[in-house]
This record gives C-alpha cells, sequence and structure tokens, in this order.
C-alpha cells in the first residue's frame, strides 16, 4: 500500500518528498511519563486482532452442540470484520483511483494535445488519437474502428480546408497549405497498415495545429500579464548536463562522454507565466553551473537562494477540458479532475514549490520528473498529479535522465527555440 505525500515540495528539508512509501514505515510513538516506547501500527493492529479472534474462537469451541456449517458461518462473519481493520487502510490512506487510462503517457502525445487549434484540427486530431489507443488493445485488435476513424478524419480535412487554413497568419499560409496537402495525401486508408503511419500523420497534424495557434488562446489576468514574463508559445531548450565525478554518459547508439545533451519543449500554451519565467532565466545564464540533485522519481536543481533572479510565479495548472489555466490552485484528481500537461510521464519538466508557500512556484528550482508506474496509483497517475506547475517535457535524451547522478553540473541550458515568443513585464 502507497501513501500520497504532502504535495510541499522543498529537498533542502526532504530529499524524498516525491516518494511512496511502505506502511510499514510507519510508527506511533507512545509517550508515558519519561519512557518512550516506539510501537509498529501494524504489528498493534495485527496483535489486538489476533487476540480478538483467540477468545472468538475459544468461545465457539466451548458450545459443543453447535452444528458445524453454524460454527463456520459464524466464524466467517466474526473474522471478516477483523480481517477489513488489519487489511484496509484509511480514507487518508487510500492507494489514488484514476480510471482514466487515455492520460498521455509521453511528452510528444502530451505536447501534441495540449496545442490550442480550430474544432476541425482538433476533431481531426481526436479521431487519429483514438486509433492510437485503440491499437493499445491487446489481441484482436477492433480494425474495422479505426477504418471508419481514418475516413473520419480525411472527410473533415476535405471537407473543412477552407475553414483549416482561414484560422492561419497571412503569412503562414503558404507553409500551412503544404502540410495540408501532405495530410491528405499521406493518409493511410488501409487499417491493417494504419500504425506505420500514424505517427508521422499526428506529427503532421501538431504542425498545422503549431500554425493556426501564433499565441495565447486566452487573455492573463491583468496582474499578472504586467507583474511577470510571459511565452506565448513554445519553446525549446538545450541543456549540456556534466558529470561532477568525471565519470561518463552512456548515450544509445552515442559514444561514452563526460557530457551529455538533453532538450526540452516548454508549453506556454498550458503554463505561459511558468515557462516564461523559465525561459528569462535560461536566457540570462541563471542556469549555467548548477549543480544537480537525484531524489527518488527526481532530478532537481540547486534553490538557487544564492542567485538573486526569477520570479515567484503563481502556481498554474490548466484543467483538461478548460480554456485558461488556474492559478493558486492545485486539481484533486481523485474528484476527476486532470491537467493538460500531466505530472505523470517520464521526463515531465515542473517547478518545485516556493518555499513560502505552496500557491507559488519556486523562482528558480525546478526538476525533472522520472515516472514510474509501480510506484503511482490506480490508472497510472502519480499521488503529485495536479499539486505542480509543469510547464514542458524532455523530448530528446531521456536516457541521460537516469545517469544523472548527485553533484552532476548543468554546463550550459540554452533557448535554442522560442526567443520571439518571450514577453517582459515592463519592468524590465
Amino acid at each position: 500500500m502507497a501513501f500520497p505525500l504532502s504535495p510541499s515540495f522543498n529537498p533542502s528539508i526532504a530529499r524524498n518528498r516525491i516518494a511512496c512509501f511502505s506502511k510499514k514505515q510507519h510508527r506511533h510513538v507512545i509517550t508515558k511519563d519519561t519512557e518512550v516506547v516506539v510501537v509498529d501500527r501494524d504489528t498493534a493492529r495485527a496483535t489486538s486482532a489476533g487476540a480478538m479472534l483467540e477468545r472468538i474462537m475459544k468461545r465457539l469451541r466451548s458450545v459443543a452442540v453447535v452444528p458445524i456449517v453454524i460454527a463456520s458461518v459464524q466464524i466467517s462473519a466474526l473474522v471478516a470484520p477483523l480481517v477489513d481493520y488489519v487489511a484496509s487502510p484509511g480514507a487518508a490512506e487510500a492507494v489514488l483511483y484514476s480510471p482514466d487510462t487515455k492520460v498521455p503517457r509521453t511528452g510528444e502525445v502530451a505536447l501534441r494535445k495540449a496545442i490550442p487549434a480550430n474544432a476541425n484540427m482538433k476533431a481531426i486530431q481526436d479521431t487519429l488519437e483514438d486509433i492510437s489507443y485503440l491499437l493499445r488493445i491487446p489481441q484482436r485488435k477492433p480494425y474495422g474502428t479505426m477504418e471508419g476513424n481514418v475516413k473520419k478524419a480525411l472527410k473533415i480535412a476535405v471537407d473543412e480546408k477552407n475553414s483549416i487554413l482561414a484560422s492561419i497568419p497571412a503569412e503562414l499560409k503558404e507553409r500551412a497549405s503544404l502540410v495540408h496537402a501532405s495530410l491528405i495525401e499521406g493518409k493511410e486508408q488501409d487499417a491493417d497498415k494504419v500504425s506505420v503511419n500514424l505517427a508521422s500523420t499526428l506529427d503532421t497534424v501538431a504542425e498545422l495545429e503549431l500554425l493556426q495557434a501564433p499565441g495565447l488562446s486566452f487573455l492573463l489576468p491583468e496582474q499578472y500579464a504586467q507583474q511577470y514574463p510571459r511565452l506565448s508559445g513554445r519553446g525549446t531548450v538545450a541543456f549540456t548536463i556534466e558529470k561532477g565525478d568525471g565519470s561518463t554518459f552512456s548515450p544509445v547508439g552515442g559514444e561514452q562522454k563526460n557530457t551529455a545533451t538533453i532538450q526540452v519543449v516548454i508549453d506556454g500554451y498550458s503554463a505561459p507565466l511558468t515557462a516564461g519565467n523559465f525561459a528569462k532565466l535560461v536566457m540570462d545564464g541563471a542556469y549555467n553551473g548548477t549543480k544537480l540533485n537525484c531524489i527518488n522519481q527526481a532530478v532537481i536543481s540547486d534553490n538557487g537562494v544564492d542567485k538573486n533572479t526569477g520570479y515567484s510565479v503563481p502556481l498554474e495548472i490548466m484543467p483538461s477540458g478548460q480554456f485558461e489555466p488556474l492559478y493558486k490552485t492545485t486539481l484533486s484528481v481523485q474528484d476527476g479532475e486532470l491537467p493538460v500537461l500531466p505530472l505523470s510521464v517520464y521526463g515531465a519538466l515542473a517547478m518545485a514549490h516556493s518555499e513560502a508557500s505552496d500557491e507559488y512556484s519556486s523562482p528558480y528550482q525546478f526538476f525533472f520528473y522520472l515516472y514510474d508506474k509501480r510506484s503511482a496509483g490506480l490508472g497510472g497517475i502519480s499521488f503529485d498529479e495536479g499539486q505542480f506547475s509543469v510547464f514542458g517535457y524532455t523530448t530528446t535524451g531521456r536516457d541521460i535522465l537516469p545517469q544523472i547522478k548527485t553533484g552532476d553540473v548543468i554546463r550550459s541550458a540554452k533557448l535554442i527555440e522560442g526567443q520571439d515568443r518571450l514577453v517582459l513585464p515592463k519592468e524590465s
């Protein structure tokens, strides 16, 4: 049984905040006069239940005239509540439950689903994403349904061409027309072969959607727009990580070196303030030379207390199905609330909480989340889902993340795409 952790994230106080602990690790301390006794909660429960069970069995044995069948029923009726008492956790200890199996499992899928686009393009994307989901069904796959989805997407792309291209800025229409043509011509209508072309087709859809969404699709609260940097779109950051102990990285398909490159895409469409603050820090060189620390399920940067830079941005999370982010508010995953940018993806990029308040993100400290389904609740959702400002995903170098050790250093961090989408507040 696993326990959800407190959403507060302060690695200087506790190095294992993103973790799940066994119930056996929790102990009660009972103080009596000057004597301190440590009692294991499970042992106490089991001992109490065992003693009670022995008393019940003793009473049943003393009643010789009771038929065996009736005795068995009585034992079951009396023992069942005890088993429930010992085995069942309290409400606060319950495993997080989420039946939503369509939560994105890779950064690429999460980023693709987060692009704001017109209704026709989203209809095409949703139809193709359904095929991707159906392909994961084991054994016999519903190829007939998938073929119908392909034809539906193709029909929308052909019939709604003018509507799709109308929302694209004039300077991008020529490029958009070429992408639209490749979307139609490259569509595979044979359901048996759809898996071969599905990934590239979805990439084409995402490219066309990005051309449709040159800026934010919502207005920021006025006080935030004037106070914080913002990223009105996507950006790409390249990290060069250096081994601190002189050892080497072993990238897949590459030679061993003491440095490695990781690229992340940061998403201003869903987290404009958080991504904007991070992009500004990168452009200012604030992360060059920053040491990294490894804790359970995360690679986290130093807290930057010696760096007078960055903004403490309000916690920023866009719920799935909504058109703008929520601020200073966490999501209740138990009640079905899920973010557009989920934490439950290996290589997710998020800001730690501010030391002053969980309603704000740290002005500097970020972490890579090393998602592990073995430490997640039912449905594969992290226990910390909906508690942090996630603003991007690792797209290149995911194989490097588990090789990072405490003491490794960010030699450099560069914003290689998206500089033109970074908007600074007037006082800057």
